[in-house]
């Protein structure tokens, strides 16, 4: 018997996803279009680097891409409370902070209190020490994440030829720079944030930016927080769900998104600052503040 499509949409309280890249060709449009059809959630938290600016370009916005942005407008009008959280990449939209929209909200965080405990949700561009102190630099490996993701996809094509499994080149490079005997940037930036949930007496850290996700226990001496990425849709296709009094990271895989149970990992602490730029500090205050 053939379902009907509405009968699949699964009902979620809070999505979390980050990351698109739309805009370039980098974004699986199709897989994330498939993603959003396939959930009816309350509120959906759009956690920055959703419109990949530094890279658009007026010749390139595929159909498949558009279709992403009108199935938003779609839950949108259907109820769905949509926050867009501004990140590096879309940080042009920093100016509109504060801008409300019938049911979509421009901000720098958002502070959920459901069921007893607080999630802190934001970006993660604020601790990022790239980004803190030379913005050129990010753009340059943003160019050449870009191009290895081009690649990469070239060589998948030959793989495929000859039967063999796919590739991410990008993934196991950062997970070598991960696994190596110095403490990573992603480690730190992880702990950072961590930290600085710790001390606001936050129970989840949510963020994304660095494409890399994860669900994990991090602590310290005043205690601990579950630490979650929302990963992206460039390789990863994830996203962070919130139904029954917990978050789970899911995995897009055409279908039902396969769940991970969370990890426990210890790392070490790495405090960043502010930038000088106004638009950047007055977001780095915002996502500091407790309200």
């Amino acid at each position: 018997m053939k379902l009907n499509k509405k009968e699949n949409v699964r009902k979620v309280e809070v999505v979390v996803v980050s990351d698109f890249h739309l805009g370039t060709r980098s974004c699986k449009s199709k897989e994330l279009l498939g993603y959003l059809k396939s959930i009816k959630p309350k509120e959906l938290l759009l956690n920055g680097d959703i419109i990949d600016i530094w890279q658009f370009s007026k010749s390139y916005f595929p159909k498949t891409q558009l279709k992403v942005v009108r199935q938003i407008i779609k839950m949108m009008e259907q109820g769905t409370k949509v926050s867009y959280i501004v990140g590096n990449h879309d940080e042009s939209l920093r100016r509109f902070v504060g801008l409300n929209l019938g049911n979509l909200s421009i901000v720098n965080k958002v502070l959920l209190e459901m069921d007893g405990k607080k999630s802190w949700v934001f970006h993660g561009d604020a601790f990022d020490v790239v980004m803190h102190h030379s913005k050129w630099l990010a753009k340059l490996g943003a160019t050449g994440y870009a191009m290895l993701t081009a690649i990469n996809k070239m060589v998948n094509g030959f793989l495929a030829l000859f039967g063999q499994r796919r590739i991410s080149l990008s993934r196991d490079i950062k997970r070598m720079v991960k696994t190596s005997k110095n403490t990573s940037v992603t480690t730190r930036f992880e702990k950072t944030v961590s930290d600085l949930a710790i001390k606001k007496d936050y129970d989840y850290a949510i963020c994304g930016h660095i494409h890399w996700p994860a669900k994990k226990v991090i602590r310290n001496e005043r205690g601990s927080v579950l630490y979650l990425n929302s990963g992206d849709w460039v390789e990863n296709l994830t996203a962070l769900e919130y139904n029954d009094k917990e978050w789970d990271l899911v995995y897009y895989n055409h279908e039902e998104p396969t769940r991970i149970e969370e990890e426990n990992d210890l790392a070490d602490v790495d405090y960043l600052l502010g930038s000088d730029k106004m638009l950047f500090k007055s977001m780095f205050r915002d996502v500091l503040s407790d309200n």
